[in-house]
């Protein structure tokens, strides 16, 4: 199965890290990576929450949560005809504050042949998302 991770150390507490990184409505204007996000659902993240998400260079996708420990990671799906990417989105302690590992890996019978077009962009939106988020849960909460 195609994919990738990243990793970066931040230097906040995991708790703060996982408050900026759940915050999906204020993406757009943490991580300019982002479009637009609309919340399908009501509420705090959850598993089944559905959340609605428009990339520059891709097409709007509905993310799916499939998976989420409250405080320390969750996982999400977005399907298309022929292929399905799963991201998933860990939070731990680190010695220096916290560790946010983001992961992406994309399955399905298309899913070598859209992994080959994608896969820059898809590392260039992952790198960005890690450093957009290291930034926010830096910066002092006012």
């Amino acid at each position: 199965m195609p994919g990738l991770q990243h990793s970066v150390t931040i230097a906040a507490d995991p708790q703060r890290i996982w408050e900026v990184l759940v915050d999906v409505e204020r993406w757009p204007e943490r991580i300019p990576t982002v479009d637009t996000v609309e919340r399908l659902d009501p509420g705090p993240l959850a598993v089944g929450s559905r959340t609605r998400l428009q990339q520059p260079r891709l097409p709007t996708a509905v993310w799916t949560v499939t998976d989420l420990v409250d405080g320390s990671s969750f996982t999400w799906e977005s399907a298309s005809p022929g292929v399905t990417v799963t991201a998933t989105h860990d939070v731990e302690a680190h010695p220096d504050g916290g560790r946010l590992t983001l992961a992406v890996a994309v399955s399905g019978p298309l899913s070598r042949v859209g992994w080959l077009m994608t896969r820059k962009l898809t590392r260039q939106y992952v790198e960005t998302e890690a450093a957009s988020i290291t930034r926010a849960a830096e910066r002092p909460v006012t």
